[in-house]
């Protein structure tokens, strides 16, 4: 494993210096699970929650959140990001899987801003939902791919 290049030679944090680095088309993808009653993904899947549809409210937040992640994590860069969407599928009863796939152009990855529109969008399903299922998990947050840059192309082994 390389070093970690948020400390400097003294230990003390600081933000990566991108400056000499090529910008390249990046991308991430990540993805997390959010586990709750069958009954409740059911009125999210007829829209029949009394907050209104659940998944375009978390698709919105998703993408909010990508774009605000340099506001949230200390050392991420602000990235101008170019593209970012944030996406739903039904597994089992009682699944609901996020996946988030943002783009740029720049000097810097954006795992970490796929990260966060998976986490936001998750917390959003839980926030309008808590209501009629306070026993919702969110789970498995993780990063599934990620293209462009020095390190090149990541694709999460599922082995």
């Amino acid at each position: 494993m390389s070093e970690l290049t948020h400390f400097d030679e003294h230990g003390e944090s600081r933000m990566v210096d991108t400056s000499a680095k090529a910008e390249t088309d990046r991308l991430a993808r990540a993805s997390g699970v959010v586990r709750m009653q069958p009954a409740t993904l059911a009125l999210i899947c007829d829209r029949g929650m009394a907050k209104g549809d659940v998944l375009e409210v978390a698709r919105l937040a998703g993408i909010m959140a990508a774009k605000r992640t340099g506001d949230l994590i200390p050392l991420c860069h602000p990235l101008p990001i170019t593209s970012a969407t944030v996406d739903f599928a039904f597994h089992d009863p009682d699944v609901l899987r996020i996946e988030a796939t943002v783009r740029v152009v720049g000097r810097t990855g954006v795992e970490m801003e796929a990260l966060t529109a998976v986490s936001v969008a998750a917390l959003t399903v839980y926030d309008m939902c808590k209501a009629v299922d306070k026993g919702i998990s969110i789970e498995r947050i993780q990063l599934e791919e990620k293209r462009g840059g020095k390190s090149g192309t990541y694709l999460r082994d599922e082995s």
